[in-house]
């Protein structure tokens, strides 16, 4: 199954999805995709003039332009998704959690395609830690 992760570029979520045989939807598979596309001229920002336009499907002119520019990478992987993991409160060096509007608009959408989801908290210990492991590993297993 293709698991939705935010924060959408968590290594670790990634590789606790892989290690259960699923397919962690992120943002990093998305610009690997763009970096070794020969037409994409514009790094760091990977995206085509095209792709904000794209983002209005999601999100109206009146949003900031960077909401609509992230949700044209994030939206087709919400709309690919089977499932998703939320981690909650999570530290800025965990993912990319700085741009809550768009946060709250993937919560949203995700929500809305009323698939399986997984909300747990950032650990603040390692006792939490094991804990959140667990549970994603109960909820892995779970969709198979």
């Amino acid at each position: 199954m293709k698991i939705f992760v935010s924060p959408p570029n968590s290594l670790i979520l990634s590789d606790l999805i892989e290690r259960f045989d699923h397919e962690p939807l992120t943002v990093m598979k998305r610009i690997e995709k763009r970096i070794k596309t020969p037409e994409i001229d514009s790094p760091p920002l990977n995206i085509t003039s095209a792709e904000p336009i794209e983002g209005l499907k999601y999100a109206s002119n009146e949003v900031p332009s960077g909401v609509r520019g992230r949700m044209a990478i994030l939206a087709p992987m919400i709309e690919e998704a089977d499932a998703a993991i939320f981690v909650e409160n999570a530290d800025y060096s965990f993912g990319c959690v700085g741009c809550e509007r768009t946060n709250e608009l993937i919560k949203y959408l995700i929500k809305k395609k009323c698939i399986p989801i997984l909300n747990v908290d950032y650990p603040s210990n390692s006792e939490e830690g094991r804990s959140m492991v667990k549970k994603i590993k109960i909820f892995l297993k779970s969709l198979k």
